[in-house]
């Protein structure tokens, strides 16, 4: 029989998954693997929690569907609130939640709300979203606009849009040449140098992720950067979005990344661990100011998804959230993700390992030919996809990407695990990527 399923490689075999339970997904053939990347940064609790599920089914026995052009619900409502009261201190008394099916959705909303916000304040010359170069924030059209992950924008160049895109923030290779704190945060400070060039009045947003995800892999800035890019937005009167689809919901060891550097952004996206997987699930968390900007100029915002605020979703949302809270583990993280970070060290002293990254439960390895200089391996060696297979054949799923040094070059692993991963599972991370690295060397 022809396969019928669309696959997002044709060239690539993908193994049947059959079940999953705590760190490890079963496959049909019968291995256990340990889901090191967490699916991609999604899986928090672990899989297989039968509690989920049953908030879930419970759910939809009782409403399984009504659309919020007619309805609001209340499940909807608390876990709003409860987001909101996640979120930094500016959202908790009367920020606005909208929910979405996931992550790309939450960054179209974000970039609509941000435009009529503009808009409704009597600025619609604003319409520039401006975004970091090796950036990524989803696959829709409008995210992958603001994006500059050059591989999945490229084929589709001639029907995007382009806004424009600053420096990355990305120590490790650094695009000004320089080091911190010498730097002066200059690829900070790149964003007030194209503010200056296209007009202030142009531009309506800046969309950032605290730590960089798949793209750049953990690249986590320095002490000051957030703050500055923060007060740059500020001053000009731009909206200051905070991508936190991956690093949000405790990832990094705090609800969300801006936190570690005491920053509250006008927008915060949410995903992938607001439902630990067990349902399309995203958010956008939207502050004070710009709900009440658009409450009293259009007074509503004619952008929405059949399935957002689904209440099966809301349920699986707020039994996570349950499951979060009552283990303690956003305080896990930190910990655990530092023991990690321990057990990945060794890597750092093979010739072919420039550097380990990240914070919390999110981190990176990135792969060179040459230690000194840095050079990465020429894309054709597909070294991230080797050390993946490799792994693989260790019983061990981890998060390979391609592109890291310009957009073509550069490989680099996320590793991104269930909060609930423990000592002995960290050793078997630990294992196969030594054996990865061992046998590229």
């Amino acid at each position: 029989m022809t396969q019928a399923l669309f696959p997002r490689n044709f060239r690539k075999n993908y193994p049947n998954a059959a079940r999953a339970e705590g760190c490890y997904i079963f496959t049909a053939d019968g291995h256990r693997i340990l889901d090191a990347a967490g699916g991609a940064a999604v899986v928090s609790i672990g899989h297989g929690r039968a509690e989920v599920a049953d908030a879930m089914a419970a759910q939809a026995r009782s409403l399984a569907f009504a659309h919020t052009s007619q309805f609001h619900t209340e499940i909807a409502e608390r876990l709003a609130q409860r987001l909101r009261a996640l979120a930094p201190p500016t959202f908790r008394d009367a920020g606005r939640v909208f929910f979405t099916s996931g992550g790309s959705e939450a960054t179209e909303t974000a970039l609509k709300l941000a435009r009529q916000y503009h808009v409704d304040r009597g600025q619609p010359h604003r319409i520039r979203m401006l975004a970091r170069r090796q950036s990524y924030h989803g696959s829709t059209l409008g995210a992958l606009s603001v994006s500059a992950n050059v591989s999945r924008r490229t084929p589709f160049l001639p029907i995007l849009y382009d806004w424009g895109h600053i420096a990355p923030c990305y120590c490790y290779r650094c695009p000004f040449e320089k080091t911190f704190p010498e730097c002066s945060l200059a690829c900070a400070d790149d964003l007030e140098v194209f503010i200056e060039q296209s007009g202030p009045d142009t531009i309506a947003a800046f969309l950032f992720e605290p730590l960089s995800g798949a793209t750049l892999g953990a690249a986590e800035p320095p002490d000051g950067y957030v703050q500055r890019i923060a007060d740059i937005c500020r001053r000009h009167g731009i909206l200051l979005i905070a991508d936190e689809v991956m690093t949000g919901m405790g990832r990094t060891g705090a609800h969300f990344g801006v936190d570690h550097w005491g920053v509250s952004p006008d927008i915060i996206l949410v995903g992938k661990g607001v439902a630990s997987g067990y349902a399309p699930l995203g958010a956008v968390l939207v502050a004070p100011h710009v709900a009440e900007t658009i409450a009293a100029g259009s007074h509503g915002f004619p952008h929405g998804f059949t399935y957002q605020a689904h209440p099966v979703s809301m349920a699986a949302g707020h039994a996570v959230l349950d499951i979060l809270e009552r283990e303690n583990l956003f305080a896990r993280v930190a910990a655990i993700g530092t023991a990690l970070r321990q057990a990945l060290e060794p890597l750092s002293s093979s010739p072919v390992v420039g550097d380990v990254r990240g914070r919390g439960l999110l981190l990176a390895v990135e792969f060179v030919r040459d230690r000194r200089t840095r050079a990465p391996f020429l894309p054709s060696a597909a070294i991230a996809e080797r050390v993946r297979q490799i792994a693989y054949d260790h019983n061990v799923a981890v998060y390979p990407i391609q592109g890291c040094a310009d957009g073509a070059a550069g490989d680099h692993v996320l590793l991104a695990p269930p909060f609930i991963i423990t000592g002995a599972e960290i050793a078997q991370i630990a294992s196969a990527l030594q054996a990865a690295v061992a046998q590229i060397a």
